[in-house]
């Protein structure tokens, strides 16, 4: 983004004072935080995202909404912007409601806000590298347990309900390896001999410290943030458990945007990793590596059976 500033200036000579003239109008305008906006295109292209820290989010957002729009000008955009939202259903109001076009989200609450909202699956993000993630059920070495059927009258920390590596994945398999799993309020409630309590910690680092600090017996968490633990702490933690693979995050566009927008929006997401302004703005926004046909739909089918698995709990 262009930015002009003027400090103070000794004027000297007339030469001086003519560029001072020429320079007058512009120092008088104040510094803006908006990209240049090419005025024949009014057109906007709105990306969204589900955070409890809008600021930050926005400016990880910003340069991928001032891309797109930058080679959308042959349907009129030429503004780019981003709107945030505190959870999947307000998400998905503001979808339904064409206030947002673009989402990305890993497959469970992308699932989510397709269901209400209409929203499409389009394309896969490779986010942080990496293409698909998985999940690590993990419990301190000295605690003795080998495997998850010794977490029965114990309890584990999840992430937050509408988490696909930090609750959907960990929850289905420990359902399917015959556990109990009941819901508990905090990790001070009392657990039964025969289940499996379960709390929210609302974040992957909650998780870690909880277990550390024997808050809860066990932690389901992706594979990437078991990884980033520190060698020292990851080599006193025992792997219980890994779950099945899914889509790192997969690409939403809302209902009823038209057919040739979508397609090209997704033609300007599949070359950004071929030129090196893309693939600048892809390392701002979180660090994506690049955008793919993976088979999107599957994720979202798989995670409309997990779904069925896991509402009622």
């Amino acid at each position: 983004m262009l930015r002009t500033f003027f400090g103070k200036t000794l004027l000297v000579g007339i030469a001086t004072l003519l560029l001072s003239c020429n320079t007058q109008t512009t120092a008088e305008n104040p510094e803006s935080t908006e990209p240049p906006v090419n005025s024949e295109l009014t057109g906007t292209i709105i990306v969204g995202d589900v955070t409890s820290q809008p600021a930050k989010k926005i400016k990880r957002f910003q340069p991928l909404a001032d891309y797109l729009a930058a080679n959308l000008g042959e349907f009129g955009i030429g503004i780019g912007e981003v709107k945030v939202a505190p959870d999947v259903e307000a998400m998905a109001s503001l979808l339904k409601s064409g206030q947002v076009d673009i989402y990305f989200d890993s497959p469970y609450p992308s699932m989510l806000v397709s269901e209400l909202s209409n929203a499409q699956p389009i394309l896969r993000r490779w986010k942080g590298g990496d293409a698909a993630y998985y999940t690590i059920i993990f419990a301190m070495t000295d605690s003795g347990f080998t495997s998850l059927q010794d977490l029965t009258g114990r309890k584990i920390a999840f992430d937050d309900p509408t988490s696909t590596s930090g609750y959907v994945l960990p929850m289905v398999h420990m359902m399917e390896a015959g556990l109990n799993m009941v819901k508990k309020e905090s990790s001070d409630e009392s657990v039964e001999a025969d289940q499996v309590g379960y709390v929210f910690s609302q974040d992957d680092q909650n998780n870690i410290q909880w277990v550390i600090s024997n808050r809860v017996d066990a932690a389901a968490i992706d594979h990437r943030s078991f990884l980033n633990i520190p060698a020292e702490s990851r080599e006193a933690m025992t792997v219980l458990a890994e779950t099945e693979e899914v889509a790192r995050h997969v690409v939403l566009v809302r209902g009823g945007l038209d057919p040739k927008l979508v397609e090209q929006i997704k033609q300007i997401l599949l070359n950004m990793d071929q030129s090196p302004e893309g693939r600048e703005v892809m390392e701002k926004f979180e660090e994506t590596t690049k955008f793919d046909n993976f088979p999107t739909e599957g994720d979202i089918d798989r995670m409309r059976e997990l779904y069925e698995k896991v509402k009622n709990k």
